[in-house]
């Protein structure tokens, strides 16, 4: 429940330019702040120290200086973009009851946020792309992604989701909100936001929308034909033994790609046609959204990828 001082902040903000919002945990549970920290603190812990870990091993391990490898430590890096720009806000409302948010830094962590979602499923096609070329196309594997290759891609990556975001954040500058503007969630969300404003939002929207069609609608179709093609190579391998091996090269993208993508998707899907849905689906959703891949990504890779297995129980064991 909003308390008085809130109120009064809502109601000097109507028709206003520079507003400010309020951000919302776990709807309901607002008394239970200091004991939801912990499950939440343990999470944002295993994230940095996972996706740390990993990056280190991939830079310290000469062995580990290959295609699959350097795609690895971008997904990781991106990983640690998506965790600390949620941080701040999700425990400061937890620790601190630190709901209020302006507009400008509303902004600023949506560039961040937004910013490494489209970078991580531009990573990802790389990753499918990396699989596609050592399995279908083996004898080229060095000679296609080369180091000066995989910058360029790495390059392209972080160049498509600045041109993205630059002008979805512009638009919300002129806008007006004259609504309450408490936030479904513990970070600015571009759709929250602009239901909130009561100035004319359908260029926002169109914006929003071929944003979503220029990342997940062409990336997904990428991921998905990546992995028709590779089907079909590896069905004409005659040894089951062989398909066997060659499908688990593949396992942990595929845990990547689906951590990612079918919570991203639910989270866009509430948004659109969930309205009369519980506030607390909403804010449940987008905890789901962002602190899943950054938690599990460490630990697949650790747990199905050989090397990076034996990296991690080396550097343990040597500790």
């Amino acid at each position: 429940m909003l308390q008085n001082r809130d109120i009064m902040e809502i109601l000097s903000n109507l028709t206003s330019k520079f507003p400010t919002f309020f951000l919302t945990s776990i709807p309901g549970l607002e008394s239970a702040h200091a004991w939801m920290s912990i499950p939440f603190c343990c999470l944002y812990a295993i994230a940095l120290s996972g996706n740390t870990m990993i990056l280190f091993i991939i830079i310290t391990q000469q062995s580990l200086h290959e295609p699959m490898y350097y795609f690895l430590s971008m997904l990781s890096a991106t990983d640690l973009g998506l965790t600390v720009s949620t941080l701040s806000t999700t425990l400061g409302i937890l620790w601190f009851d630190a709901r209020e948010i302006s507009l400008d830094s509303c902004i600023i962590q949506m560039f961040f946020l937004h910013g490494f979602t489209f970078m991580e499923s531009g990573v990802l096609v790389a990753m499918a792309f990396d699989r596609y070329v050592a399995i279908c196309d083996p004898l080229r594997y060095t000679t296609i992604l080369t180091n000066s290759r995989i910058i360029q891609m790495g390059l392209l990556i972080i160049t498509r989701a600045t041109v993205l975001m630059v002008p979805l954040l512009l638009l919300l500058k002129p806008l007006y909100f004259c609504r309450m503007n408490a936030l479904f969630h513990s970070y600015c969300y571009h759709p929250d936001l602009i239901q909130l404003a009561c100035s004319d939002v359908r260029a926002n929207s169109i914006c929003g929308l071929i944003d979503l069609i220029l990342t997940t609608g062409i990336d997904m179709p990428c991921i998905v034909l990546s992995y028709i093609l590779i089907i079909h190579s590896v069905l004409r391998i005659a040894s089951p033994e062989e398909q066997h091996k060659v499908f688990s090269t593949c396992v942990s993208h595929m845990g990547a790609v689906t951590i990612f993508y079918i919570p991203m998707l639910s989270l866009s899907l509430v948004h659109r046609y969930g309205h009369s849905a519980p506030r607390v689906v909403h804010s449940v959703m987008a905890n789901v959204y962002l602190l899943l891949p950054p938690v599990l990504n460490p630990i697949i890779y650790s747990v199905k990828t050989k090397q990076i297995r034996k990296a991690v129980l080396s550097m343990l064991l040597t500790k």
